[in-house]
Order: structure tokens, then sequence, then C-alpha cells
């Protein structure tokens, strides 16, 4: 079935549940991506709904673990929220963790009309979660970060923003419009500038839906990962099914650089 495809040219790594939980690595990732990795002659990316902290925090926080990772490899589903939010020149009620706010430094957010939503416990509370619901009601567009139901924390599996955005389309009767994985334009715009199409590239994840079921409807291959928020069967909750399941990221590559290149 892979055969009639091209040389891979790029490989696209999610974050939090692939590379590294929280702040324990997933055992053998570092070495993986420096010595492993990086020695192919493929373009790498890093792309993650994290909404928890912004790019600086995150890249400090990779760095603090041992990977050698640059800022400008590093793709959020906080860029594509703010892309899109100076696209439609909107004033966003920003429901989003306190340290992803300066990645939207300079957005104008006094008297909001539209509603942006990512990982924000200590705002999912009735009073905010009305303002937001009386907002949408007016007409302010509902941006959803991403829409994942739950993520992979070390004390267990947490609530995702997915849930609350639901909850809030279901109220308004609207539909959000998501930026994050697993859609089309995310993956797009993670290779924009690369040189690659999608069919040239290979996504790495633990998430079956939102990393490798949209991956693959954008064109790529998917290999699913069992560290993270992988439960086991999730690879049957995909039709195509993964391209690969691999136990974990060092596996992952090994195989790319075996078969794939």
């Amino acid at each position: 079935r892979m055969a009639a495809r091209r040389a891979l040219k790029a490989v696209l790594v999610d974050l939090n549940g692939t590379l590294h939980i929280e702040d324990s690595a997933v055992p053998g990732a570092q070495e993986a991506l420096k010595r492993q990795l990086r020695s192919a002659s493929v373009t790498i990316r890093f792309v993650t709904n994290t909404t928890k902290e912004c790019k600086r925090e995150l890249l400090e926080r990779l760095t603090k673990l041992g990977f050698d990772i640059a800022e400008n490899e590093i793709f959020t589903s906080l860029t594509a929220a703010r892309n899109l939010l100076e696209q439609k020149q909107v004033r966003p009620l920003l429901l989003v963790d306190d340290k992803a706010l300066p990645d939207f430094t300079g957005v104008a957010t006094d008297d909001p009309n539209a509603v942006v939503i990512g990982l924000a416990p200590e705002h999912f509370h009735y009073e905010m979660m009305n303002r937001a619901f009386r907002l949408i009601l007016d007409g302010a567009p509902l941006i959803a970060i991403h829409k994942a139901r739950y993520f992979k924390k070390k004390d267990g599996l947490a609530l995702g923003p997915g849930p609350f955005v639901t909850g809030l389309e279901y109220a308004t009767d609207t539909k959000a419009t998501v930026v994050g994985k697993p859609e089309k334009t995310f993956f797009l715009e993670a290779l924009r500038g690369t040189d690659c199409t999608p069919e040239d590239a290979v996504m790495i994840g633990d998430d079956c839906r939102d990393d490798v079921g949209g991956a693959q409807k954008a064109g790529m291959r998917g290999i699913l990962v069992r560290t993270g928020k992988y439960r086991p069967a999730d690879e049957d909750k995909i039709n195509p099914a993964p391209y690969l399941t691999c136990e974990n990221f060092p596996e992952a590559v090994e195989h790319i650089l075996e078969h794939l290149l």
C-alpha cells in the first residue's frame, strides 16, 4: 500500500504524551531525537495543542528535560488561534491559562466580540462560562483552540477543553471554529515554509483521533505511540487505522529510519 509513496521529507512530532509527560521525558526520547532523527535528512516540526503555556515557557520546559529543539521548530495551536484572530480582526474573551497569555501580546481584548477557549481550568466556572454563553448568543464567534476530550497528567487523565466547548455549542446552538489538531488547516500550517507536502510527511503522537486521525485526513501517515493518553484499543477508533502503532517515540523513530527513508 505504501510502495507508491514518496520518500519521507518531514516528521511532525506531538509533545505532551509523546516526548514528555509534564516534567518527565519519555525514556530514551532525547537520544532518539538527537542522535537518530536529527541525523536523517528530514525537516522536524513539533506540533502541539497545548494551551497551558506560551511557546517560550514550553521551549524552556523541553530544554530543561534535555531536548534539543529550536523555537522556530515548534508550531502550537496558540499560534494558529492568534493567526485566526488577526485575520478576523476580533477582540477575544480569552479563556486560556495565564501562562499562555504572552502568545496573545498585542491582541486587543477590551469589550470582547469573540470567545476563545483553550485549557483553562481556573476559568471553567459558572460565571465565566455564562459570560461566554451570552457573548455567543449576541453573535460573537466561538473559537476553540482545540476540542481534546482529555489529556494525560502525572496523576492520571484529566478533562480537556472539548467538553466545555461542546457545552457552549449545545447551549447556543452554534458550532465552534476549531484551530488546533485534528483540523486539516493546522497540519498544513505546520508544514508551511518547509517545502514539504502532506504526502511527504509522517506524524507521531499519542492521541489517536487528534494526532493520527487528523494527520491521515490531511494526507500524511500517522504513527500512534502507546504512551501519554493512549488507551488499549485506541487504534480501532479511527478509520483508516493508524499507519503504524509503536510502543513509544524511540521505536517510532527506529521504524522511520529503517522503512521510510
